[in-house]
């Protein structure tokens, strides 16, 4: 694919999208667009911080309940034969406060995902989620090779 005038890193089926015209995203853990030619696309439901016995990873810890949620969708996608770098768009819903805690959020993202391969990312602060101990709850949409 080409895309004129774009900051572009491109793998195999997929080419992150990073215009000089738009902030630098990719600091905070995203990109700003990633465009995919693929075998298969995968859509997988919003993700919490639990193991799969339905424990809370720590009803207090945002950071930890980010990387759990995180670790939660590469199982998901796993299970269609893709891996993390194959996640193209995650959706994060983050509860009250929370989402001024931009930092432990980040910092997962940053820490799960590889740098040439930052998914696109909207972060939206909402009220309440399945569970009052769910700070925060991902989904995700992996783009198979």
């Amino acid at each position: 694919m080409q895309f004129p005038h774009q900051r572009r890193e491109v793998t195999m089926s997929k080419t992150y999208l990073n215009p000089s015209a738009l902030f630098p995203s990719q600091q905070y853990g995203f990109s700003q667009g990633v465009a995919t030619v693929g075998k298969a696309t995968v859509y997988v439901s919003g993700q919490v911080g639990w193991n799969a016995a339905q424990q809370i990873t720590n009803p207090t810890d945002l950071g930890a309940q980010t990387r759990r949620a995180l670790e939660n969708l590469e199982i998901a996608v796993r299970a269609a034969g893709g891996n993390r770098t194959d996640i193209v768009s995650v959706r994060l819903y983050i509860v009250g406060d929370h989402i001024n805690n931009a930092q432990a959020v980040r910092e997962a993202l940053l820490g799960f995902f590889p740098a040439e391969h930052l998914p696109t990312s909207p972060w939206i602060g909402i009220s309440a989620l399945a569970s009052k101990d769910f700070l925060i709850e991902i989904e995700a949409v992996a783009a198979l090779e």
